[in-house]
């Protein structure tokens, strides 16, 4: 099953011929780099990584290096969320303001490339969930190979270990914002100590690290094995997260939760 889902995505990119891939550096997007660049040749990919607020420092390196390993042409643009008409204010489609935007940087790069697509690494596991940045892709015409493959999370990792990238097993990612709840406004300043705090608590070797930000509260979401480590050193993570500006200092007991705050959503209809 999980071959033919590859073959189907191979004979995909062949038919777009030329494609610009916005490129995070995460386990979906790294592997969506890779496929194009085997189906079409690095001649006819782009990669493109948009650095901005939202995006840490330590992803956009990462990318860097993860496009030199694949052997294809990487270009780093400038954007900048916060001067979204309408994103700061962190309503629930705050990610359609995103993408829409990233996707009005993206065509004009594929425009001067002369190439003929833009793809985006959306997957089949998001037909599922609250990915308001779906809509933006649809109107602008940006396609998601993945997804149109019905390739899951689990199968993309199955495939990049065999295909030797070393984001197989690369914990998941999202921009920054998705740790400030819905409703309160997205500032530098915020964005600054979410970056901060998690990196500190991955220092401790906790693999994967979500500090959802409730004003001045700290949600801290890790996975069930980790949560010992919070425990044991809890005095010496609450002074350091107190330090990047956070007043309480709470661990989740349900553990990592991909998209938790879309919990505090009514759905509408």
């Amino acid at each position: 099953m999980i071959a033919k889902k590859y073959e189907q995505l191979v004979t995909i990119l062949q038919k777009m011929e030329t494609v610009v891939v916005a490129f995070s550096g995460g386990v979906d997007s790294t592997f969506l780099l890779k496929a194009a660049v085997d189906a079409l040749g690095a001649s006819n990919v782009l990669a493109v990584t948009a650095d901005s607020e939202t995006y840490p420092t330590s992803e956009l390196e990462e990318a860097k290096s993860l496009a030199l390993h694949i052997g294809v042409k990487h270009i780093v643009i400038e954007t900048s969320e916060l001067a979204i008409p309408g994103y700061s204010e962190n309503t629930k489609n705050r990610c359609y303001f995103c993408k829409s935007s990233l996707f009005d940087h993206l065509i004009p790069v594929m425009d001067e490339a002369g190439f003929n697509n833009v793809i985006y690494g959306v997957i089949a596991d998001d037909m599922n969930e609250f990915r308001p940045g779906m809509k933006a892709a649809k109107e602008k015409g940006i396609r998601g190979p993945l997804q149109e493959a019905n390739l899951f999370k689990e199968e993309i990792r199955e495939l990049s270990f065999e295909k030797g990238l070393p984001t197989w097993n690369k914990p998941s990612f999202a921009c920054l914002s998705s740790r400030i709840a819905y409703g309160d406004k997205i500032t530098k300043e915020k964005l600054t100590k979410v970056e901060k705090a998690e990196a500190f608590l991955k220092s401790l070797h906790i693999r994967q690290v979500r500090v959802r930000t409730h004003q001045d509260i700290a949600r801290i979401e890790v996975e069930p094995d980790d949560m010992k480590i919070i425990l044991e050193k809890n005095s010496f993570i609450v002074s350091a997260l107190q330090d990047f500006g956070y007043k309480y200092i709470t661990l989740d007991l349900i553990g990592y939760q991909s998209g938790s705050m879309n919990k505090s959503l009514v759905k509408e209809g």
